[in-house]
């Protein structure tokens, strides 16, 4: 069994499962805190930018290429991501993916319309219907303010390594990807099929997975990949607060073989519940003071919350009739789905559906005209806006989005506030390119994902035999080097994985569930050989068909040729073969019969022996071998009798 890791953000997973000849990919997160190192896309234009010093160097190109502004280097091009990596995994051979909630599919369509993907793609229906709001959203955004030019002169290794430090640490630049389209979009989510919580499926016979509640947001959700002996759990993106969303089961995810766990918090000192309040007060302070408040956000989360949260602290501070401003491309449809979504709802949203109520309190903010949503700027805003107010718009990395327009239209005024509430992006690299800032900045991150206590008392609770986890999770954060209780801790140490890694897991397969027939096992005659323990002799049929195993009796026309007994019974075998393949006697075995262009590799757990001339593939591990020879019975059938004929006899 191995695990390999694709993406170097844990916050963003994309691993690669190889159990019991199934592959299995655990989310596909896109990593987008590169485009940081971008400059702003405004919605209105703008001379500030286009006015910008070029990057002093002698190449014309790189200059072109590459701007100065408030003393940092940004990439004046096309915005570009950082996909997970497709070198390591031949992604065509992935069987099934399995996708936590809708941060981590962002990287679908880069999956399944660029690699020839021909597998399963399973998710909640809450976590495909906000993937989507939240994909569109991004396409809507790049799509709104075009840039013909690409930017590659930089990525240059030699160019590089003399850039300054946010360009010269950038991971592998050459593998950033432009942002796909609405096509590719419809396309790729097309594939998902939907699943329930704690509904089991069965992957081609060999596992059987199910998902159950992580609540982290509407639709999230931990898997548990289980064969016949032995049990996986993948928990990414949890949280154990009390939140709009159903609440966390850990009952599945006890007692297993390998726990693999990702998506921990990225604000291990900020309280979410302190910050919400201090969210709540710095909105209401800027407001009686005549000044603006903006926050740069995600179309849904935490973005709930806070309507719920700021609305009752507006009312307590007699500051009802200030407007809320909500602006999203996908605005509609994200207050549409929270109210519609009741079934992945917390018992205490549940609760209202039937009274009958809008779970969340933003459907009433809207009725009263509190809260007001417009898809951008243009959108008719300007007839309905008045100041002061309260502007929650994307994008969070402050490069995209309503967002960009609003900084420069409020960031020269002193009495204005910027709060930022998502932790994805350091607030100080965001805010770079609009130095010198006068508007008042608060840094309130509300990140509900398990905090490091958390996740070590649910570790302690869920007593996994292993633990994987990111090897970030592992050392204290960079800025707290000094603070070692910002660990996951476990006895032995947990395995450890960074992006490229493939770990080869603790576990050996050691038992298969094998299944009786009705007519053979009537026909058997068990012995006892001590109080309570019986044994039988078996000869029978071993039919191994989708991963089932199945003994029936032999058949009929078995004993045809065969001898039989004085009295009339048929003789049985008086062999029987057992053991492991040596693959120097096969090798010479099939040599003997004709097969001469044989290459043999060495791996880890056995060994593959290559066929070109026949187009087939041998893959001899202890515990198996797999004869894959594209549908060729004549190769297959001679294969398999040279195979038993190298075996030993019982």
């Amino acid at each position: 069994m191995k695990l390999v890791c694709l993406s170097s953000n844990p916050s963003k997973p994309c691993l690669v499962l190889y159990f019991k000849g199934v592959t299995l990919m655990l989310d596909c997160g896109l990593d987008i805190s590169q485009i940081l190192n971008f400059l702003p896309a405004p919605v209105v234009h703008s001379s500030k930018w286009s006015k910008l010093d070029k990057y002093a160097s002698t190449d014309e190109d790189l200059s072109h290429e590459l701007k100065e502004c408030a003393g940092r280097v940004f990439i004046d091009g096309s915005f570009e991501f950082a996909c997970p990596e497709t070198n390591i995994v031949d992604l065509s051979q992935v069987d099934v993916i399995l996708l936590s909630n809708h941060s981590c599919l962002l990287a679908l369509p880069y999956i399944t319309e660029y690699s020839g993907f021909k597998g399963f793609v399973y998710a909640t229906e809450p976590t495909l219907q906000m993937g989507r709001q939240y994909m569109e959203e991004l396409v809507t955004y790049v799509e709104r303010t075009p840039k013909t030019k690409m930017c590659s002169k930089w990525k240059s290794e030699d160019i590089q390594k003399n850039l300054p430090p946010n360009l010269k640490n950038a991971v592998r630049p050459s593998a950033w990807k432009r942002c796909y389209t609405r096509h590719d979009i419809n396309a790729s989510l097309a594939r998902i099929q939907l699943i329930g919580f704690n509904e089991k499926l069965d992957i081609f016979g060999a596992l059987q997975v199910m998902s159950c509640s992580s609540g982290y947001c509407l639709g999230s959700c931990n898997w548990v990949i289980q064969s016949e002996y032995e049990k996986i759990c993948y928990v990414s993106g949890t949280s154990t607060l009390t939140t709009h969303p159903k609440q966390m089961e850990q009952a599945p995810l006890k007692n297993s073989d390998i726990l693999i766990m990702s998506c921990l918090t990225q604000t291990p000192m900020a309280n979410p519940d302190a910050m919400i309040g201090e969210f709540c007060v710095n909105v209401a302070v800027t407001i009686k003071n005549g000044g603006n408040v903006l926050v740069p956000c995600y179309p849904s989360g935490v973005t709930y919350d806070l309507f719920e949260c700021l609305s009752g602290h507006m009312d307590s501070c007699g500051l009802s009739t200030v407007p809320m401003y909500f602006l999203s491309p996908v605005s509609d449809s994200m207050l549409a789905y929270s109210n519609i979504f009741s079934e992945w709802l917390s018992s205490a949203k549940q609760s209202k559906v039937y009274l009958p109520e809008p779970p969340f309190p933003h459907a009433e903010l809207v009725t009263l005209g509190r809260l007001k949503n417009f898809k951008s700027i243009h959108d008719g805003l300007q007839n309905d806006f008045k100041t002061p107010c309260i502007v929650f718009t994307g994008h969070p990395s402050l490069r995209m989005g309503d967002v960009v327009h609003f900084m420069e239209m409020w960031g020269r005024s002193a009495g204005n506030t910027i709060i930022f509430t998502e932790p994805d992006f350091p607030y100080l690299e965001a805010l770079s390119p609009y130095q010198p800032v006068q508007m008042r900045v608060c840094h309130c991150p509300i990140d509900t994902s398990l905090s490091f206590a958390q996740a070590n008392k649910l570790i302690k609770e869920l007593r996994p035999q292993n633990l994987v986890v990111s090897h970030n999770h592992t050392v204290p954060p960079t800025a707290l080097p000094l603070r070692t209780d910002l660990v996951v801790e476990l006895e032995p140490a947990p395995l450890t994985y960074r992006r490229g890694d493939v770990l080869t897991l603790p576990i050996k397969r050691k038992f298969e569930c094998i299944e009786i027939s009705p007519e053979l096992a009537d026909n058997l005659d068990p012995v006892e050989v001590k109080p309570g323990a019986a044994v039988a002799m078996i000869t029978a049929s071993l039919i191994i068909r989708d991963n089932k195993y199945v003994l029936e009796p032999l058949p009929k026309d078995y004993f045809h040729d065969k001898k039989k007994r004085g009295d009339g019974s048929m003789s049985r075998p008086k062999t029987y073969i057992w053991g492991r393949v040596n693959v120097r006697t096969f090798v010479d075995a099939l040599t003997k019969q004709g097969i001469t262009d044989i290459k043999v590799e060495e791996t880890e757990d056995g060994s593959i022996i290559d066929l070109p001339n026949d187009d087939t593939l041998i893959q001899v591990e202890p515990e198996s071998t797999h004869i894959i020879c594209e549908g060729n019975e004549v190769i297959r059938i001679k294969l398999r009798d040279t195979l038993l004929k190298c075996l030993q006899k019982l």
